[in-house]
């Protein structure tokens, strides 16, 4: 009996976004029915194949879940589904992505009769998009969405993934709202309706990126393999043996760096002290570092590492994360039966220790239920709740308290979506340690000009919160910080394991004075992991993952997606992972703690290569631009200056209309070249006929001649073009929100929404301790002779220390 067994969810449709999210439901003990037409779910038959000839991205998206069959032309098909929806808490909807041949229902009618139903909608982009008709894949989208264009070498195309990704972020966002909407209804709220957006859903990975080049009015642009703008390094290197994942951010963390190779003219250098600054001389540093990093392996690099805090990981293969005993203890790689196939795949990251999920599963063949399903049935919880319910007008997380000791991205993007869902967020900084997203130049300058209130990365994702500062150094911030605690729903922090309990904040000791609390520490390899200690950014994240190493041409280095792919699915799945544990705590009264490993987040998005490399014991294929499924599928050339679009032929009629459109008919009649496969023989030479194609118009005319003839094409967009995107604009994706320090300036939505739009910021980010005296009288009763006794002693303030103020409060005792 998992924390989610209550609930029964119907999946219908067929899209990797909805058969994600229904997956993270069964991992939790739901009873998930998978409706599929007699032929199956077409993901069934997706690349890569095992070895079996099963699809192993199919079976990573769908173990543990029951399968039922409708055929459409049957007599009492709408009277089969539309009683199993009545009977059922959440409906997983992805028809509007790929009907699947299933029979058409009148859901407006079943959720008038049924009030209590939750209901969640997926689509490629939304009805009301400019968009809307679009044919799209993974890869178009994530080209639309500025994931692809900043990525690779300066010459040629930019170096993209071939899939499995947009579902996965898609399907975390479409469960954040299906769980938050379950939660709800436990407080008696009727069910909700929500449209999710594949395409926005992308957009949580851009948003950083379209800020930063908002704000320095830079237009980004691709730096070479394993760059990216505006830090450095932040990239894949070689060494003796294997390759060593490098992130310097802070100055602490570069002059350690050249420390440890030696390198003390660089570390001595001032012009270097930001990234910033390095990126402008990364030729000449790299020629100096390079040749060192050469000199011992990636293993000893990460140990020397680990002593000097430094952000390095060793950049696994598929079979280093197979082999390593630490992931399957910790359930990050977990068995699955594929038919007669038994084979290894990404487990659930959202690793709850006193409900963990389950541990590996059943992919059920097509009409099969899972023995558990048949043996626990029962009443779900619409069936009991479908009167008396209060009308969902306010937010689904009204009146829970979240304490927020999070920093930079991964942690607030998490604690922001409980903030946008209606949760009252309380973000603890101190003025001696502020989020080191508001910048970490701590010289007089930026800190007298106060510009640590002018960084819009930091606006971005700390809306919707208050902001208090607390010294939680000293014994009197701890103490108001474990008052808050007490009165908290949700702890969150993303520190490396020890800090919170090293400064007596750990669970062991919060649980004393709140038993119902959930706390969430997200890590980077998890709290009971050998490599505990080891400082992360969200491209350490990615680095240290295995997804690199399946990425990227054959003959190239492990290659990196994004600046810091790992923060925003650390966000996601910390926020998945909080509301499992929510809806236990609210149901029994039992809070838990919670051990995220970020690095295992990203796990998934290998997924499909680990089953395949677990059976078959063959290293995994790299494609480059290629599809493991789909030919053609290529990142081709335009007439304007870098501009590169995505085209994909995912189906034989595709390929036949894509053919025409190129100019060779002939193609299209050719019942020699119907296949994939037949066509793979001349892959070289479509892609060449493609790009003569595409040379002779710009990106967007290219785009939309493809998009008339219904072929998957996306333009590859820079973040900063979705200042300009037809669909970002016509569905009043970015809202302005006025802040002090910066004035008007815009804030993205979240992907899902109850309406035509989407949920109100409500306010914008905290400047340094603004809420101080707010929450300590009002919600700790400190008297205003209290309040300023803590300001004189720097336990409070609203002012960020230089490094000279530092120095000094450090010699103030504890």
């Amino acid at each position: 009996m998992g924390a989610l067994s209550h609930l029964r969810v119907i999946e219908i449709g067929s899209s990797a976004a909805t058969c994600y999210c229904s997956r993270l439901f069964a991992d939790f003990g739901a009873d998930v029915q998978k409706v599929e037409p007699p032929t199956g779910d077409p993901l069934r038959r997706s690349g890569p194949l095992t070895p079996g000839g099963q699809s192993a991205w199919f079976a990573f998206l769908n173990f543990n879940k029951s399968s039922i069959i409708i055929d459409c032309a049957g007599p009492d098909a709408i009277t089969r589904l539309t009683e199993l929806i009545e009977g059922c808490d959440i409906l997983v909807d992805g028809r509007d992505v790929d009907p699947a041949e299933c029979p058409s229902i009148d859901i407006g009618a079943i959720r008038q009769r049924r009030p209590a139903l939750i209901y969640i909608e997926a689509s490629w982009f939304a009805r009301d998009s400019p968009y809307a008709e679009f044919a799209a894949t993974d890869s178009t989208v994530r080209a639309l969405a500025g994931l692809i264009k900043l990525v690779g070498p300066v010459e040629g195309p930019p170096l993209h993934a071939p899939d499995f990704q947009v579902g996965i972020l898609a399907g975390l966002w479409g469960f954040v709202a299906a769980a938050s909407s379950a939660f709800a209804r436990m407080q008696g709220a009727a069910g909700r309706s929500w449209s999710l957006s594949i395409f926005e859903s992308s957009l949580a990975l851009s948003e950083y990126q379209l800020f930063e080049a908002f704000a320095r009015s830079d237009m980004m642009r691709r730096i070479g393999v394993n760059r990216f703008w505006p830090n450095f390094p932040t990239g894949i290197y070689e060494t003796k043996k294997g390759w060593l994942g490098v992130t310097t951010i802070t100055p602490a963390q570069w002059h350690a760096f050249c420390d440890m190779l030696g390198l003390s003219e660089l570390r001595d250098d001032s012009a270097l002290v930001l990234g910033k600054d390095r990126l402008q001389r990364r030729e000449q540093i790299e020629r100096q570092f390079m040749p060192r990093l050469k000199t011992r392996t990636a293993q000893e690099w990460f140990a020397e590492g680990l002593k000097r805090k430094i952000p390095i990981v060793p950049v696994p293969e598929i079979s280093d994360l197979l082999q390593g005993a630490e992931k399957r203890e910790r359930g990050a790689i977990v068995p699955v039966l594929l038919g007669e196939e038994e084979g290894l795949t990404a487990g659930s990251m959202q690793r709850l220790t006193l409900t963990p999920p389950r541990r590996g599963g059943r992919v059920p063949a097509p009409g099969e239920q899972q023995a558990f399903a048949i043996a626990r049935r029962h009443l779900s919880d619409a069936a009991s709740a479908s009167s008396g319910l209060i009308d969902a007008d306010g937010l689904p997380l009204q009146g829970i308290r979240v304490i927020d000791f999070t920093m930079g991205w991964a942690g607030p993007l998490c604690t922001r979506t409980l903030a946008d869902l209606g949760a009252d967020v309380i973000k603890i900084e101190a003025v001696q340690y502020p989020d080191w997203w508001r910048g970490v130049d701590r010289r007089p300058a930026y800190v007298d000009d106060q510009m640590y209130e002018k960084t819009l990365r930091f606006c971005m994702i700390n809306r919707n919160k208050r902001g208090i500062t607390l010294d939680l150094t000293r014994r009197p911030g701890r103490t108001l910080a474990k008052r808050l605690i007490s009165r908290g729903d949700i702890v969150v922090d993303n520190y490396s394991a020890d800090v919170l309990p090293k400064l007596g904040l750990g669970y062991d000791v919060l649980r004393t004075l709140n038993p119902q609390l959930v706390m969430m520490s997200m890590s980077a390899f998890g709290t009971n992991s050998v490599h505990r200690s080891c400082r992360a950014y969200g491209s350490t994240l990615e680095q240290g993952s295995g997804l690199p190493s399946v990425i990227g041409k054959p003959d190239g280095p492990p290659l990196m997606s994004h600046i810091a792919f790992g923060d925003a699915v650390g966000g996601l799945n910390g926020c998945a992972a909080v509301l499992v544990a929510l809806m236990h705590a609210r149901k029994t009264g039992q809070g838990q703690f919670i051990d995220l490993s970020q690095i295992e987040c990203m796990m998934p998005f290998a997924a499909p290569w680990i089953t395949v490399h677990s059976i078959g014991g063959t290293p995994p294929v790299r494609y480059g631009n290629r599809h493991p499924q789909f030919v053609p599928h290529g990142c081709f050339r335009c007439a304007g200056e870098d501009d590169w679009i995505v085209v994909s032929a995912t189906e034989e009629g595709m390929w036949q209309r894509l053919a025409t459109v190129i100019g060779r008919p002939d193609w299209a009649t050719d019942t020699s070249l119907r296949s994939a496969e037949a066509r793979r023989g001349i892959e070289d030479l479509i892609e060449r006929t493609v790009e003569a194609w595409t040379l002779s118009r710009d990106a967007d005319q290219a785009m939309s001649e493809l998009q008339a003839a219904r072929v998957a094409a996306g333009v590859a967009r820079l973040p900063i073009d979705l200042l300009n995107d037809p669909h970002v604009k016509s569905r009043a994706f970015l809202q302005e929100v006025e802040r002090a320090f910066i004035g008007p300036h815009p804030q993205p939505s979240i992907p899902i929404r109850e309406g035509a739009r989407p949920y109100a910021v409500r306010t914008a980010a905290p400047t340094l301790g603004q809420h101080n005296k707010e929450i300590l009288s009002g919600l700790l009763d400190l008297s205003d002779t209290e309040i300023g006794h803590l300001a004189k002693e720097g336990i409070i303030g609203t002012q960020m220390l230089s490094d000279a103020e530092l120095a000094r409060s450090k010699k103030v005792p504890s």
